[in-house]
């Protein structure tokens, strides 16, 4: 979850709305990635959710991480609720998972050298404390009721609401964990381009990083638990956005569509002031209940924009959103994977003329397939692991078009970091396979192995 925005001026003209997104796009050269990822924090002898409180708990991490190794906090209501350093951000979601929202950086390759600082870090200051972490997209075991709640005003408003618009919201904010990656755009043009893409292949992505196949103990019937739970949150926010396929998108567009999302809050002097269910457009005309007369900044914007939840969504960059949390390996292909696409004309262009046929109806049924049956999806005449087999080729077309070096030039590209993806396509097995096969064989249907065998 996003931590409160800061700067810009009192929104005094419409256009500043739009003019916010448009103020992202930048040359291709200056085109970066931002990596995200979050894990879930257990205790080793419990195999319990870490709480914020105590010597085992989220504050003993973020304060060992702190203290060792530099990061400045972020506290709210004189909570220690999150660290930064060089670029980077360490926060919380609401049940605390931990969650590294990377720098922008150039290439793949530095995305994991940061990736392998970041958990390096965090195995050092949970081993002190008798803590592990955990890369899946939902909670195994643990029920709503073991889950600590974080000290953020946020999560406090939401959690309240989200029992009013759907009936697996909590379920997302308290169990559930992913890795995303945050990408740049040139153009207005080049926006909604990459948009369609992303979202119409958004789907062959849940299907690729698939791993959330358990809940409280027991296999839950997807492949992707936690893309099941998107579907069923608050569908005034979430979703594959078919306006964004049709005529006359654009920047405009957006805005238009985020002004119709019920907000959540206002941030005011430390503190959220509950706007649940209120309108961005009365709050124009300095009409919001909540600030009776009082007109929005463009940080107000800035932080309605991060309540809402699409598939991808836009602020002054991209974010790719539909991939389950997982191993090392899966965190750093998954940037590798968008990157490949979406940043090489060729491979972009590529990437629309695989999807552009796609009715509103046939992606929406790939993304719920992708959540059921991952790589045996299959919708019509359209299979899921040939659907990623032709995805997988255009990132690898892409990423050897840029030609970013590592390792001292050793490498030529960033390419490799497809192959554990290439490897689940062609053995058609996701990490949700693999954990069902461990469960319903070795395990013997103890889940609770899967700490010891998965944890970072």
């Amino acid at each position: 979850m996003s931590i409160p925005q800061s700067g810009g001026g009192l929104i005094t003209d419409h256009s500043q709305l739009a003019g916010y997104l448009e103020a992202g796009c930048k040359p291709k050269d200056d085109w970066r990635i931002g990596t995200e990822h979050e894990k879930f924090g257990y205790c080793k002898d419990t195999l319990k959710p870490l709480p914020y409180e105590g010597p085992r708990s989220i504050r003993a991490m973020l304060e060992g991480l702190r203290d060792a190794y530099g990061w400045a906090p972020v506290e709210e209501g004189g909570k220690l609720i999150g660290l930064e350093k060089d670029g980077a951000n360490v926060s919380l979601e609401p049940g605390g998972q931990l969650e590294l929202s990377g720098a922008p950086l150039e290439t793949i390759h530095q995305t994991c050298d940061e990736l392998n600082e970041h958990l390096r870090e965090v195995q050092d200051i949970a081993d002190k404390i008798g803590a592990g972490f955990i890369g899946l997209g939902a909670a195994p075991i643990w029920t709503h009721d073991d889950m600590p709640v974080m000290p953020k005003g946020r999560y406090a408003l939401m959690t309240d609401y989200m029992g009013k618009v759907g009936n697996l919201g909590t379920q997302m904010m308290y169990r559930t964990c992913t890795v995303q990656v945050n990408l740049d755009f040139a153009s207005e043009a080049d926006m909604v381009q990459k948009f369609r893409v992303a979202l119409a292949l958004q789907p062959i992505a849940t299907a690729l990083f698939a791993n959330s196949p358990f809940l409280e103990g027991k296999p839950n019937g997807h492949k992707s638990w936690r893309s099941r739970i998107w579907r069923d949150l608050d569908p005034a926010r979430t979703g594959m956005l078919p306006f964004v396929f049709e005529d006359g998108m654009g920047f405009e567009r957006y805005v238009d569509y985020a002004l119709d999302v019920p907000m959540y809050f206002v941030y005011r002097h430390g503190k959220y002031i509950n706007a649940l269910g209120q309108s961005f457009r009365d709050f124009l005309k300095g009409e919001l209940p909540a600030l009776p007369g009082e007109k929005p900044t463009l940080s107000d914007w800035a932080d309605h924009l991060t309540t809402i939840f699409p598939e991808v969504r836009i602020k002054k960059f991209m974010e790719m959103r539909g991939a389950d949390a997982g191993p090392w390996r899966r965190i750093c292909a998954l940037p590798a994977f968008w990157v490949g696409i979406l940043y090489d004309q060729s491979a972009l262009d590529a990437a629309w003329d695989m999807v552009k046929g796609w009715d509103a109806e046939t992606r929406e049924a790939l993304r719920v397939a992708a959540s059921v049956d991952a790589l045996d999806a299959e919708i019509g005449p359209l299979k899921m692991r040939d659907l990623a087999t032709q995805a997988l080729d255009i990132s690898r077309s892409g990423l050897k078009a840029r030609a970013r070096p590592g390792f001292g030039g050793m490498v030529p590209d960033e390419r490799h970091f497809l192959n554990t993806l290439e490897d689940s396509v062609e053995e058609g097995r996701t990490m949700a396979d693999e954990l069902l096969e461990k469960y319903h064989g070795e395990w013997a249907g103890d889940l609770s192995r899967i700490y010891g065998e998965y944890s970072y």
